[in-house]
């Protein structure tokens, strides 16, 4: 069973991707979670610390698709892999990645919020390093920055534009060039 602080924060992300900021109010967690009101914010005293708990909740329930990506010993198996992340961030998980945009615009006017998803950010990027690493990468930073770059782009415009392209053969350029 999941916890009320848990339900609460997935019922914020629900309301932030379905929604938008304007609708992460305490009380319409409350609802939306069907917990008691007030429970959300004895959780989280501030709208500031409810939305640096949805960045945590976001970091936990995608932390394990992201692991999974990063694991392929070929540079085929590694562009499939992410291909098929953003596909699943864009479908199946489209409501949480739609809320992490949110968050994103939002980061733009908060300096704790940009801190704590770049940090995020930041952590994924390393992750990435020891994969292009192993594929032979002679610059495996600057490659996994790359490979970050056009994954969020990829993502951003499957969400904002409905755009449905394969996202492989962008991929797979900017992957080609971060093994060269």
């Amino acid at each position: 069973m999941t916890s009320p602080r848990s339900r609460a924060l997935d019922a914020a992300i629900d309301l932030l991707g379905t929604e938008g900021l304007r609708a992460l109010t305490h009380v319409r967690v409350d609802d939306r979670a069907g917990i008691p009101r007030g429970s959300t914010s004895n959780y989280f005293r501030t709208r500031a610390a409810l939305l640096g708990g949805v960045v945590e909740r976001i970091s936990e329930r995608e932390t394990p698709q992201v692991g999974e990506s990063l694991a392929p010993t070929s540079a085929e198996a590694l562009i499939e892999a992410l291909g098929a992340l953003v596909v699943y961030t864009t479908t199946v998980q489209r409501t949480l990645t739609a809320a992490r945009l949110v968050l994103f615009m939002e980061a733009s006017h908060d300096p704790t919020l940009r801190e704590s998803l770049s940090a995020r950010r930041h952590a994924l990027e390393a992750d990435a390093v020891p994969a292009l690493a192993r594929l032979g990468s002679s610059d495996p930073v600057t490659g996994a920055a790359a490979v970050m770059a056009c994954a969020e782009g990829l993502i951003l415009h499957r969400i904002a534009r409905g755009d449905e392209t394969d996202p492989r053969p962008a991929l797979e350029l900017v992957m080609r060039a971060a093994l060269a």
